[in-house]
């Protein structure tokens, strides 16, 4: 599980696997657009026949955007073309370096947010919204506010008025996991990034994230990882 500082619209073109954001895990295929807005969980399942395009748009867009997930299944062959096209030209901009290059970017992304508002408008396949889901959103929601809090799943459970095994029962069935894997996975993916893009030293590291020491951040990450810190920040 991760999340982003910028609103993310993921376009997928072939393959087919499962997505989680915010909780909710749902089957993506070809042809699927999905949105993630800033700081929001996500994770998927990417295999090698999966392909498809990644738009990250500035972290605080002039553009309007949607305030929540969106998960779209197109089917219309002519709003497939449409976003190919868009994609294509926003790549030839980014890649190239012709006159003007950072206004055409912006309005091929104006481009991308007004198609994204016309296929919301036309969609049959709403993401429901039921108790379940909107606990798990708090949940999640709540993770990103308090990732450097070292908290575990009792507190956020007692935070949202249930309890852990309510809070792991109803996680399990909107998405496959229980609280306490979704919390463990989003914790060591900011570790990895933590030890990628920083010097910090895995001590340094171990009390950002929470952890009462560094050996015991060491066993949490080589449980997950297969690696220690040191050698997955030397294999980066």
């Amino acid at each position: 599980m991760r999340s982003y500082r910028m609103p993310l619209m993921l376009w997928f073109t072939r393959g087919q696997g499962r997505i989680t954001v915010a909780g909710f895990t749902r089957g993506y295929g070809a042809h699927n657009a999905v949105f993630v807005p800033p700081r929001t969980m996500h994770g998927f399942e990417v295999t090698a026949q999966v392909y498809g395009t990644a738009v990250f748009f500035e972290e605080a867009p002039s553009l309007p955007l949607p305030g929540h997930p969106v998960h779209l299944r197109v089917r219309d062959a002519m709003a497939q073309g449409e976003i190919t096209t868009i994609l294509e030209q926003l790549g030839r901009e980014i890649e190239g370096d012709r006159p003007l290059r950072a206004r055409a970017i912006h309005h091929h992304a104006g481009l991308m947010s007004v198609w994204l508002d016309r296929q919301i408008a036309v969609a049959d396949d709403a993401r429901p919204d039921t108790a379940s889901l909107r606990l798990v959103r708090r949940f999640t929601e709540a993770v990103e506010a308090q990732l450097y809090t070292g908290q575990g799943v009792g507190d956020y459970a007692e935070a949202l008025g249930v309890t852990p095994t309510h809070l792991s029962r109803v996680c399990r069935e909107t998405c496959g996991r229980s609280a306490s894997d979704i919390l463990a996975d989003r914790v060591t993916f900011e570790a990895r990034r933590l030890l990628a893009e920083t010097t910090l030293p895995v001590k340094q590291v171990a009390q950002i994230l929470g952890y009462g020491s560094a050996a015991y951040f060491t066993r949490a990450f080589q449980n997950r990882t297969g690696q220690t810190p040191t050698q997955f920040r030397s294999a980066a």
